[in-house]
């Protein structure tokens, strides 16, 4: 997946009966970004908000299916990998590792003893 066909893949897999437009498929588009701009507040030393992360994830779930797995690698940094990998094991949707790049990809212990948390 590189920038010019991540949209294509997007479009490919949405599947959202409620949405009636295109403005609609791209608010749910943004919900990327919204999960971007947490990790990267967590980075910086903020509190992290789980539950608005996890309602974020499991809503590109309900509309991009298993597309959105590869569409969440592709968009975060390579930084915030251990966290979404923690993130998707903790709602069992962390893919069987067929690659040695996703096998090697790190658990955030802290993520997951806040998971547990919950």
């Amino acid at each position: 997946m590189n920038e010019d066909n991540y949209l294509l893949f997007a479009i490919r897999n949405y599947d959202n009966p409620q949405a009636a437009t295109k403005e609609d498929f791209f608010e749910d588009l943004r919900r990327f970004k919204y999960i971007k701009r947490l990790l990267k507040k967590y980075s910086k030393g903020e509190e992290i908000k789980l539950n608005l992360l996890l309602n974020h994830i499991i809503i590109l779930y309900n509309v991009f299916g298993e597309a959105a797995t590869p569409l969440l690698f592709f968009k975060m940094e390579k930084e915030f990998w251990s966290i979404l990998k923690s993130l998707m094991i903790f709602l069992s949707r962390y893919p069987e590792p067929d690659t040695t790049s996703l096998r090697e990809i790190k658990i955030n212990d802290e993520i997951i003893e806040e998971l547990k948390k919950l």
